[in-house]
């Protein structure tokens, strides 16, 4: 039986009538990366702070590496590793002295120049903290965030203000921690990110969650089927089908030649999460694609063609 390192149930946070987390439930395995998703304000951040210990919730259970974070002490601190959204280092210390300070609150710290290296900050190692870049602070957050070497490592948002060339080579270091048998839990608004780092990945929104699954088939084989696009009377219209190609034959016996701007497209792990968050936010309705409303082009469908 595979080991959990987080432990969900029934999570619940609220304001005064207003509940922000509404019965959340998830389990995360040891050594697992798991990504979860949301907009600005859907209960995501609250989430994670709780499982952090930062936050008190207001009912259900939660464990992290066995242990209630709202009960966690020192030793409970020094397992797990935190990169928050925003960075409050000391801007008078170079970023060794202030790695090597940080390591000395752990009992297993990484290597500090290994760490270093690791964030790709070499040149800057002797360099004070407020002269470095935006970017650059964030790698200081992020090699804080390893320096004890984590069983269990919190992620949010961590390559905000990373360059591309920066974010891929900060993914190798992901990779690196997964495969050393870190668990991760990654929130991040590059859905990109999510699917080349998360082995499941669970979507958040309206203190809900919506959906959660493995990256791979994530949305379920509906929310895959291939989406036909196209220009008809001026008009953007889409539509789902399993058979994409006689679906096109059709429309254009419908309209008479060739349809404009046409394209193919297999939803990805974007277009099902903005579908998710989007029928969250307005209700159940007519679905489209992967729980998106579904426009009027569906409705301009030629008959006999695969839905």
């Amino acid at each position: 039986m595979q080991t959990q390192a987080v432990r969900v149930r029934n999570l619940r946070k609220t304001y005064g009538d207003r509940a922000v987390v509404d019965g959340v439930s998830f389990d995360i395995a040891q050594g697992e990366t798991f990504a979860l998703l949301g907009p600005n304000g859907a209960g995501k951040s609250t989430t994670v702070e709780i499982l952090e210990g930062y936050r008190r919730r207001t009912g259900g259970e939660v464990e992290v590496l066995g242990i209630d974070p709202a009960d966690g002490g020192l030793d409970w601190k020094a397992r797990i590793g935190i990169v928050l959204q925003s960075s409050g280092q000391a801007g008078l210390v170079t970023v060794r002295e202030q790695l090597r300070q940080f390591a000395g609150f752990y009992p297993d710290p990484r290597d500090v120049d290994e760490v270093i290296a690791a964030v790709g900050l070499d040149a800057q190692a002797k360099t004070r903290i407020s002269k470095l870049s935006g970017g650059q602070q964030r790698r200081v957050d992020v090699a804080l965030g390893i320096i004890g070497r984590p069983g269990m490592l919190f992620l949010d948002e961590p390559t905000t203000g990373f360059d591309p060339h920066a974010r891929r080579e900060f993914w190798g270091l992901i990779r690196r921690l997964k495969a050393e048998g870190t668990t991760i839990l990654l929130t991040t608004h590059y859905l990109d990110e999510a699917a080349q780092l998360a082995d499941r990945v669970a979507v958040i929104a309206a203190g809900r969650l919506q959906a959660i699954g493995p990256v791979a088939g994530f949305g379920g084989e509906q929310a895959r089927v291939p989406i036909v696009r196209w220009a008809e009377d001026a008009m953007p219209r889409h539509a789902r089908t399993d058979d994409p190609f006689g679906f096109i034959t059709a429309l254009a016996a419908r309209l008479g030649e060739a349809p404009g701007e046409l394209e193919i497209v297999r939803p990805s792990l974007e277009d099902i999460y903005l579908g998710l968050v989007a029928e969250a936010e307005t209700g159940p309705t007519r679905r489209g694609v992967a729980g998106t409303v579904a426009s009027a082009d569906e409705t301009a469908a030629p008959k006999g063609a695969g839905r």
